[in-house]
């Protein structure tokens, strides 16, 4: 079975239930969530040997968000436990003109407490076929960058792929580094890239080359010129006519060619949190099945379109049904 070892905070989400607001609230459903752990839970669902790498407080907060993982059917072998308190984050689910509205409360958390030793990562990439991490964790202190610089090390001796999704989040980087200098030396260790124009703009310093016809392509060609490690890179088209109706369409550049999928109409949304987690989930299920890479970017975008149907920050589903969206089976028709 083949391991896939993703690392990042987890943090307690609170919802109120349905579309209601936070000052209406009485009462806040409870799940636990984190980008890269939503990646490793889509493919454990896919009978992968999926870990992930966090710390959680010792106590009954960080056991609960434990058993969550494992709930989820998420390799737990390789968390720790100390530190003082567990992040949480409250989402309010929007509806038609208003948007989903996430309120963090994070800092310090257990995880942004880490440093370069606190994990031994030769221990747990040990017979790793993959490694997925984004610039959220990065982003939440200078040990948490530390500590995924130890990782991708292993990594590179080790000749493990590596995925980003550089994910800029301009309200975390308070200890004083620019994203820039922080996750330019973590981007020349990764292999594959999720990164729209807004990341690179605001991380790099550079967008679409001027009167470029496909921006997207564009961007994807300077991140390869100044990162000879990647292979290739891949962003979805969102189209958002409301909170409850997008249109959606996957890409990937790997250097001399752009593959495309169909374009997705979803109206209804249940849930947006986690469609791109989902994303590059199916991707990387993808190439660890060997697939052709249109199959890859068609299978990533079928997940994607699939998790907006589903509650929660999680994709719970099957590769089959899966499947069965990427092959145009999406009419919703009651199975028996």
């Amino acid at each position: 079975m083949q391991k896939i070892v993703s690392f990042g905070e987890v943090m307690m989400r609170l919802t109120p239930p349905g579309n209601q607001r936070l000052i209406q609230a009485t009462a806040l459903n409870i799940l636990f969530a984190g980008a890269e752990a939503n990646v490793t839970s889509a493919l454990s669902g896919w009978d992968m040997n999926a870990c992930h790498v966090t710390r959680f407080p010792d106590n009954a907060l960080g056991l609960s968000a434990i058993a969550w993982l494992k709930h989820c059917g998420i390799n737990t072998a390789y968390i720790q436990l100390g530190g003082e308190r567990l992040g949480l984050f409250f989402v309010e689910n929007g509806a038609m003109a208003r948007p989903t509205a996430i309120t963090y409360d994070r800092l310090p958390s257990a995880f942004s407490t880490i440093d370069k030793n606190t994990f031994d990562w030769h221990n747990i990439l040990a017979g790793a076929d993959w490694f997925h991490w984004t610039g959220i964790t990065p982003a939440l202190s200078q040990g948490a960058a530390d500590a995924l610089a130890s990782a991708l090390a292993v990594c590179e001796k080790n000749n493990v792929t590596v995925s980003a999704d550089v994910n800029y989040r301009s309200n975390l980087w308070k200890y004083g580094k620019t994203p820039g200098e922080i996750l330019g030396p973590l981007v020349e260790k990764s292999n594959v890239i999720v990164a729209s124009e807004n990341d690179t703009r605001n991380i790099f310093g550079f967008g679409a080359e001027e009167n470029a016809e496909d921006a997207f392509v564009s961007i994807s060609s300077l991140l390869m010129k100044k990162f000879a490690s990647i292979k290739a890179v891949i962003s979805s088209n969102r189209e958002q006519l409301s909170a409850s109706h997008n249109r959606f369409t996957g890409n990937v550049w790997d250097g001399e060619k752009l593959w495309q999928t169909k374009t997705y109409d979803l109206e209804q949304i249940v849930e947006r949190i986690g469609t791109g987690d989902a994303f590059i989930a199916g991707y990387i299920y993808g190439q660890l099945q060997q697939w052709e890479t249109q199959e890859c970017i068609d299978f990533a975008t079928a997940s994607a379109v699939l998790k907006h149907s589903v509650e929660g920050d999680v994709l719970f589903c099957s590769v089959n049904e899966v499947q069965e969206i990427k092959n145009g089976n999406i009419s919703g028709r009651i199975k028996r």
